[in-house]
């Protein structure tokens, strides 16, 4: 019978993991048209089966034979390395699609203009799945909006309306279908420079460019599920703006003003915070201009795995 401090079960399930993330973001190097994390964000659910499945195999073979040493773990294995072949297959069935059909061949273009009519301040709600977003200002209306999408993406839904005042206004995108390898979804906004904008993101996994400089933000709140964020804050400030940004897997960029008051707060769950040209007061973060311009920014950064770093503009 194995004894109490023998040789505990050896297992590889992580080294695994982490070889074959690695390569996926390797990949993403070498041929930069790929993204990985469509595919990770669709199908991470199935390393859990897998490893499930071999637990149970484990157990059993332990349990018909009891006195055996404790040794490798070859169900756990076997799921993680099923695991890393289907990816392999995802991989693959993608890249090969795009050698038949063309990498945009699926692709649609829309284009739409919202104008303001008689609102005095607008919010504007922002879900995304996956995919590319950049936003800037300078339109002489409301918003100015570019999509480019494929079917599997769906087609961006705009809807606005005016009440007491206040623009409503909502972009939305439903999936049209289950897909495999890269997909292509980019939206490019273009707000108001003249209207006061509350603007609440919701983004599962991508890359966003959201240059706030010439847009009169009063409040934002951004939820981004993986990937990176590049953030401007820099411009003049006539009001206030209270900006909240949470991330889940990635890296967030943002830039701070110099000649606005800033205070800031940053935390980040696994991973690092770095901070560029503010200075620590307690728990927050906060530049030479704080409580010395009638405008203030007020900023709270949460990430969850991956880095925040804050930068003053020179």
């Amino acid at each position: 019978m194995p004894q109490d401090g023998s040789q505990r079960t050896r297992s590889v399930v992580f080294p695994i993991i982490l070889i074959a993330i690695g390569a996926l973001f390797l990949l993403r190097t070498w041929r930069p048209a790929f993204d990985p994390i469509p595919i990770l964000w669709t199908y991470w659910p199935l390393i859990l089966i897998f490893i499930g499945l071999g637990k149970i195999w484990d157990n059993m073979q332990r349990s018909r034979n009891p006195d055996a040493p404790p040794g490798f773990s070859m169900g756990t294995t076997v799921g993680t390395l099923a695991f890393v072949l289907l990816l392999v297959f995802l991989v693959w069935h993608g890249r090969s699609f795009t050698r038949r059909h063309g990498f945009y061949a699926g692709s649609k273009h829309t284009s739409q203009t919202v104008d303001l009519r008689d609102a005095r301040s607008a919010r504007a709600k922002l879900e995304m799945g996956a995919g590319q977003l950049t936003i800037n200002g300078g339109s002489n209306h409301l918003m100015d909006a570019d999509f480019t999408y494929d079917d599997s993406s769906g087609t961006p839904k705009v809807d606005y309306n005016v009440s007491r005042g206040i623009g409503e206004l909502n972009i939305s995108q439903e999936s049209g279908s289950v897909h495999f390898g890269h997909t292509q979804n980019v939206w490019n906004l273009n707000f108001s420079k003249d209207t006061p904008l509350e603007l609440r993101i919701d983004m599962g996994a991508g890359q966003g460019n959201l240059h706030f400089s010439d847009i009169p933000l009063t409040k934002l709140d951004l939820n981004l599920g993986a990937g990176q964020m590049d953030v401007d804050f820099t411009g003049v400030r006539k009001a206030d703006l209270t900006a909240v940004i949470e991330g889940g897997v990635g890296q967030a960029n943002i830039r701070l003003p110099k000649n606005v008051g800033v205070i800031a707060t940053a935390s980040g769950g696994i991973g690092s915070v770095r901070v560029r040209g503010l200075k620590q007061d307690g728990d927050s973060y906060t530049n030479e201009a704080y409580k010395k311009t009638p405008a203030t920014i007020h900023l709270k950064v949460e990430g969850g795995i991956g880095e925040i770093v804050l930068t003053e503009e020179p």
